[in-house]
């Protein structure tokens, strides 16, 4: 009798033990991102996130969910997918918002200075229906990320449909679902080089992203995933001890002076 009420013990635990890391694989991923969210909106300043973190996560997502069709993963992975692309296009939307109007906001100190009044306020519009590759990603509207987007579904599912009885090309969607993943820090990390400083970061976020890979590439280990998920979840986990490097050494050897107006999102994260 004993052990019967022992083993209905562990079997509660052990199913209350994967119900909790299956819900911290869905939504851990996007944890990293509230804080940034809401010093974006707090400070109406977006220059120190790279919006193309958005689009290595979005592709690399788009392409995870693709990958599934030639070769199954677990469901939590197949969620986490889905719960990120909704929270990439989330801080895309803000982030275009808050762009659009420190532009609009430049447009109107300069317009003033000029005391031209009768001259109208005008903010050029770059579309994703201009194939302009010079403004690649750097478009004025939300809708123009969203019709990249889709686009590429569209195009990466063909392409996906015409080729899923061909293992070399699952393997290799597989492959470069989570490469692109593992390049997640990437954007950030030369933005932070461009700049000389990790100011308008949220070092909040890099330190959740690290814990959250970590994490993360433990679950691909013990759940048995594909090779292709461990490998780059360890090349992932690089890149965000590389990113807190950085915050570091450009605290510790400051390479332009430091901002002190309100458009400073680290520094007042933590």
């Amino acid at each position: 009798m004993d052990e019967v009420i022992m083993d209905q013990i562990l079997y509660v635990v052990h199913q209350v033990v994967s119900w909790t890391a299956s819900l911290a694989i869905i939504f851990g991923g996007v944890v990293p991102y509230i804080p940034q969210y809401r010093d974006i909106r707090r400070t109406q300043n977006a220059e120190g996130f790279s919006t193309y973190v958005c689009l290595v996560l979005l592709v690399a997502n788009i392409l995870r969910i693709l990958f599934r069709f030639g070769r199954y993963f677990e469901t939590p992975l197949l969620w986490q997918s889905i719960i990120m692309i909704i929270t990439m296009l989330i801080m895309l939307n803000l982030c275009t918002n808050v762009r659009m109007v420190t532009e609009l906001n430049t447009k109107r100190r300069s317009f003033t200075a000029t005391d031209s009044k009768d001259e109208e306020i005008k903010v050029p519009k770059r579309l994703f229906l201009d194939f302009d590759w010079n403004y690649f990603w750097s478009w004025s509207h939300f809708v123009d990320y969203l019709q990249c987007v889709l686009t590429f579904t569209v195009l990466a599912a063909y392409v996906t449909y015409l080729l899923l009885d061909s293992v070399l090309f699952v393997e290799s969607l597989g492959f470069l679902a989570v490469f692109t993943e593992a390049m997640l820090g990437t954007p950030q990390l030369y933005c932070n080089y461009q700049n000389k400083s990790t100011e308008g970061m949220s070092i909040k976020m890099v330190l959740m992203w690290t814990s959250g890979d970590t994490f993360k590439t433990g679950y691909f280990l013990l759940t048995q995933a594909p090779m292709q998920f461990w490998i780059c979840g360890f090349l992932q986990v690089c890149v965000d001890f590389a990113i807190l490097f950085q915050v570091y050494y450009y605290s510790r050897y400051p390479q332009k002076p430091v901002s002190h107006t309100t458009h400073t999102t680290s520094a007042k994260a933590l």
